[in-house]
């Protein structure tokens, strides 16, 4: 029952990144890590959240900018470098904390950081600070965005470059939980390998359901309902960590 749940999870929560290009992903994580060990959750998130990205971006590549993630990418492979030098293993409350936080990225001003990733040097800080983050707390999207909101992509663009980016940081984060658990001789906790099988076209499905809903949004309503998704999302996430933290 808990697996044919989770897959529900990951049909809507897909739906939701398709239409938003984040939001979805915070709460994907919130419920994996609800019902796994903190490391299972990161890799079946990140396996999750790697396709429904990487079809998200295919669906929309006409509206990709590449030259963004050119760069983004070597700021992602950087991170990979450094986080290879560390040990790193969270708490569910620790976790939860963090999942809490991300969203009040979404709340600095525009005008208070002169980021835009259309600028080279912008993408490479922005593929190092957001693949890390997604390290760390299992999503980034919040603060991807800050480096998307002074560009002047369309939403279309917005959804489908930020996909492609957040492909990288998926792929590091599975390799950073992954080689440990894949490692050890210890029960991993991961859903057997079925869910994936099926968790896949669930993902692809929502891409596609998700892209027809922000074909009929506008500019104006898209970036005003991310920013109030994700923080009520927050809101409940930042709650569970006090009351973990408290127990």
């Amino acid at each position: 029952m808990t697996n044919l749940l989770l897959l529900g999870a990951v049909l809507i929560t897909a739906t939701i990144s398709g239409v938003f290009g984040m939001a979805g992903g915070l709460m994907l994580m919130g419920a994996l890590t609800l019902v796994m060990p903190v490391s299972a959750a990161m890799v079946t998130h990140g396996a999750v959240q790697f396709v429904s990205n990487g079809w998200r971006a295919v669906l929309h590549r006409k509206h990709i900018a590449w030259r963004i993630i050119l760069f983004y990418g070597v700021g992602s492979t950087l991170a990979a470098g450094l986080l290879a030098l560390v040990t790193y293993a969270p708490t569910k409350a620790w976790v939860y904390l963090m999942l809490g936080l991300v969203p009040g990225l979404a709340w600095i001003p525009k005008g208070r950081f002169n980021l835009d990733a259309a600028k080279p040097s912008n993408a490479v800080a922005c593929g190092l600070s957001v693949t890390g983050l997604n390290v760390l707390a299992g999503v980034s999207g919040p603060l991807l965005d800050v480096f998307f909101v002074r560009t002047a992509l369309s939403r279309h663009a917005i959804v489908a470059t930020k996909a492609a980016t957040q492909a990288f940081s998926h792929t590091v984060k599975m390799v950073f939980y992954g080689v440990p658990i894949f490692a050890s001789t210890q029960p991993s906790g991961l859903p057997p390998w079925y869910f994936f099988a099926i968790a896949a076209p669930l993902a692809m499905l929502g891409a596609v359901l998700g892209g027809r809903v922000l074909n009929r949004m506008s500019d104006v309503d898209f970036l005003k309902w991310t920013r109030w998704i994700v923080t009520a999302v927050g809101a409940v996430y930042l709650l569970q960590a006090a009351l973990l933290f408290a127990s």
